[in-house]
Formats: C-alpha cells, sequence, structure tokens
C-alpha cells in the first residue's frame, strides 16, 4: 500500500517582516546621512568646519555614508557619523542581513509537518514561492550590477574611455575585473584611479549571495517537485 508522503516548510513571516523593516531603515537612513553629506567637503576645504589643526584631506565613506575631513589632530564627520544615527544603521544592517539570510535559507529545507515551527505545504506551492523568491533577488542584483558594471560588460579592455569626449587622448585602461566590477584608468597626465568608487563596486556584488541561496532552494524545490511527480511510477513513498 502506498503512503502519500507529507511535507513542510519553516514559518519565515516574521523572518521576511523583519528584512522588511530593517530595509526601510537602512534606506531612510542612509539619505539623511546622504543629505547631511551635502556640500560638507567644501565646507571643510573652505575652514566652515573647525577641527583639530590643519585639514590633510577629505574621504568619504560608504556605510554609514559620510564625509570625513581628516586634519592633523583627528577627524570631522558629517552627520552619517553621528552616534545614533550609526548606531542604528549598523543595528538594522545586522538585522537585515540575518533576517534575509535566515529567511532564504529556511527554503531550502522540507521538514515533516508537525512543531510550532513548521507548516505543511507542498511542492508546487514550494516551487512557486521560491521561484518567485529567486526572481526577486536577480532582479535586485542585476539592477545594481549592470548599471555599474555596464562599461566593463560592453568592452573590458576600453572601459575606461566609455562614454566620455576624450579624442585622440582617451584614458587607458590598465587592469579589470568583474566581479567586482572595477577598472584601473590611467588618464594622459600620468594620473590613475578606479573606474567606480569601491563602496559603489562591492555594492553591486553584495545581492550576489542571497541569489545564490535563492537559486539553491529554487533547484532543490524543482527537485522535491520532480520526485512527487514520479511518486506515482515509482512504488510506496514516505
Amino acid at each position: 500500500m502506498s503512503q502519500i508522503r507529507a511535507y513542510g516548510r519553516y514559518r519565515t513571516g516574521g523572518l521576511w517582516a523583519g528584512a522588511g523593516v530593517s530595509l526601510t531603515v537602512v534606506v531612510v537612513g542612509s539619505l539623511v546621512a546622504l543629505f547631511g553629506m551635502l556640500e560638507f567637503d567644501e565646507r571643510c576645504m573652505h575652514g566652515l568646519v573647525q577641527g583639530p589643526g590643519g585639514l590633510r584631506r577629505v574621504r568619504y565613506r560608504a556605510y554609514p555614508p559620510a564625509t570625513v575631513c581628516e586634519f592633523q589632530g583627528g577627524e570631522v564627520s558629517s552627520v552619517g557619523s553621528g552616534t545614533v544615527l550609526a548606531v542604528l544603521l549598523w543595528a538594522a544592517m545586522g538585522v537585515l542581513v540575518v533576517c534575509l539570510l535566515g529567511a532564504l535559507l529556511a527554503e531550502c529545507f522540507a521538514p515533516r509537518p508537525g512543531g510550532p515551527l513548521v507548516v505543511p505545504t507542498t511542492p508546487a506551492a514550494d516551487l512557486r514561492r521560491t521561484g518567485a523568491t529567486l526572481l526577486s533577488m536577480g532582479s535586485a542584483f542585476l539592477l545594481l550590477y549592470v548599471p555599474v558594471g555596464w562599461p566593463l560588460l560592453t568592452g573590458p579592455s576600453s572601459a575606461c574611455a566609455a562614454g566620455g569626449e576624450w579624442g585622440a587622448h582617451p584614458p587607458a585602461t590598465l587592469e579589470y575585473g568583474f566581479f567586482p566590477p572595477q577598472a584601473t584608468c590611467r588618464y594622459t597626465s600620468g594620473r590613475t584611479e578606479h573606474l567606480n568608487a569601491d563602496w559603489l563596486a562591492n555594492l553591486a556584488v553584495l545581492p550576489a549571495v542571497p541569489t545564490l541561496i535563492a537559486a539553491a532552494a529554487f533547484g532543490l524545490a524543482l527537485r522535491r517537485r520532480s520526485e512527487e511527480r514520479r511518486a506515482p511510477a515509482g512504488g510506496a513513498r514516505r
């Protein structure tokens, strides 16, 4: 006598809700920090921002977003480095990473129904849910990666000269890589710099991690669906 196998999945609604709330905090907080960066570097250079000693240089921090003016005796930063906002942004980012990765990893497993953390499901429902998740994660990855890496994707050896009116003396592309999308450019003056800001190049590849986990969850759900379809012809299954 054949037995029908019962399928289950972990409850992930709370994790997805936590990821959504923390993502909202990260976006809103980062916008506030970016607003505080406006013209902060120029105020430092014109002496409108007082610091310990003379101004040495200005640098930009990726996260939390901030303009950092380095003086001889210390640093003065824009609102992005404020204690409350910085702690809030780091806490929100930590919650986002834990909730997002936890929810995606939970989709990779198919526990037996029973217990407060498991709900009944079907392989078809799992396949639809993991497919939608993979589509969302993959879209986020492409939306970030393609605009940043487009010069490299269309012509890596001439990425530094792409999209510019350089005439007969375009900048040379010394070296390049796709992951993260980055290149070293040398101009006719001899100055060298990166094609993309380091923080932007790293940001472009961050969604690759959840996308790979979502792809693994989709592949496992597809295998369970195939096993379910073969079950009547394969005899009894538990």
